[in-house]
């Protein structure tokens, strides 16, 4: 959530920032000014009569306990009650519907980020590797993992429909593996402490990472519960201290944790939907952090190293790009995506957003601590994919690929896979 703050004194500024994404939000720069300065007016009206109203009760007690007749103030009293409970009804609902408006207006980008419409305008910051050459022409993983036996997609829609992912045999032992080795990384090198949330989340936590209600079609709703199926760790992770000040000196916080995750959008119309690019529950290893402002941009460095280096160890090719204004996720003031070479696809997946999302979702999930001058500020929240299955496990099996149709795995993943070399067809 943005700063009412800011709004108010620097209107112009969030005008355009709010304009460099291309949604037209800046357009409710001035009805937000107007509510708030419609709100702070009722207040002061509020406050000045709940004073007189104290100011007058004292004087009506005085004179009571000196028999003197008070039933004059005592009328004009009664109308200021009156009031004042009529204002109190209008303060709510102008933070109400202030509250509606900021909750679904996003963040903005960090001034070091490319204005650009989308994922055309994105930067490439850089590229690590290279992409591997084959004396034959690379097979599509879905290919690869049906031949082998691996991968199921023809029972995972007959079990659940379209955009599910069924692994077999040394299909699933590799999804485990690599999830286990993802945790094991980022926890025994990274300095990560590894958590392993609910995956049913409440409202309030989908609110306070930004997921709700902007997206409220996208998320996954139990029918009789107001709780949702996690789109990622980053909401209960992130909201693990909602609601609480922590104290300085226990900044910056790293946390990592394994979860499902469930997203609808996935198979969108004009999508991509063959194979596992893009499903409705895919497992990921997230990254959150929760640090001071003043050291949140370098945290976000160090982050996306983190995030390179799981794919550095699995021996993948991949680039960053710096997304622009245009293609930044809502919560976001800056993100670098990690792009995989998938040679099958011939062409690069997405596989690690790390972001740093300032103080926005700290604000919308009351997330502060107290510095070394007593003053209670807010943290500043990161998050990045440490990183994402299923797009980790095509790159795999499409970088790893054979020519006999068996997959060559890392040497970093035998530990993980009881000492497995390759997968062969049985």
């Amino acid at each position: 959530m943005l700063d009412i703050k800011l709004i108010r004194e620097n209107p112009d500024l969030v005008r355009q920032r709010l304009a460099s994404r291309g949604r037209g939000d800046e357009a409710r720069v001035a009805e937000i000014a107007a509510l708030d300065e419609q709100r702070r007016k009722l207040l002061v009206e509020g406050d000045n009569l709940k004073a007189e109203r104290n100011k007058v009760s004292k004087e009506i007690g005085a004179a009571k306990s000196k028999g003197q007749n008070a039933s004059g103030p005592m009328v004009a009293m009664k109308q200021v009650g009156e009031r004042i409970t009529a204002l109190d009804a209008e303060i709510a609902g102008a933070d109400a519907k202030l509250q509606d408006i900021l909750l679904n207006i996003p963040n903005l980008p960090h001034e070091s980020v490319a204005v650009g419409k989308d994922s055309a305008d994105n930067p490439e910051v850089k590229r690590w590797g290279d992409k591997p050459a084959y004396g034959f022409q690379p097979k599509p993983h879905w290919e690869i993992g049906e031949k082998l036996g691996i991968l199921d997609f023809p029972r995972a829609t007959k079990i659940s429909g379209s955009g599910f992912i069924l692994y077999r045999g040394a299909g699933a032992r590799l999804e485990r593996g690599l999830i286990n080795f993802l945790l094991d990384l980022h926890t025994t090198q990274h300095g990560y402490s590894e958590v392993l949330p609910p995956f049913l989340i409440k409202r309030d936590s989908m609110i306070g990472t930004g997921q709700l209600p902007k997206f409220e079609e996208d998320m996954y709703r139990l029918r009789d519960d107001e709780l949702y199926l996690a789109p990622t760790a980053e909401v209960p992770v992130t909201n693990l201290y909602r609601e609480e000040i922590l104290k300085d000196d226990q900044l910056p916080m790293y946390f990592c944790a394994y979860t499902p995750c469930f997203r609808r959008e996935a198979g969108a119309a004009g999508k991509e939907t063959r194979g596992m690019i893009r499903v409705h529950q895919f497992d990921k290893v997230e990254m959150v952090k929760l640090c001071k402002p003043e050291t949140s941009y370098d945290e976000l460095e160090k982050m996306l190293a983190n995030a390179e280096r799981a794919l550095q160890l699995l021996g993948l090719h991949y680039r960053v790009v710096l997304l622009c204004t245009g293609d930044m996720g809502f919560s976001s003031s800056k993100t670098y995506d990690i792009e995989v070479w998938a040679p099958g696809q011939n062409a690069y997946l997405e596989v690690s957003s790390c972001s740093n999302c300032e103080d926005f979702q700290a604000r919308r999930a009351n997330i502060k601590f107290k510095d070394s001058s007593g003053k209670n500020r807010f943290v500043h929240t990161l998050n990045g994919s440490g990183t994402a299955l299923a797009r980790l496990y095509v790159a795999l099996l499409e970088t790893y690929q054979q020519a006999d149709g068996s997959v060559l795995l890392p040497e970093i993943l035998k530990p993980y896979l009881g000492g497995m070399t390759h997968i062969k067809a049985q």
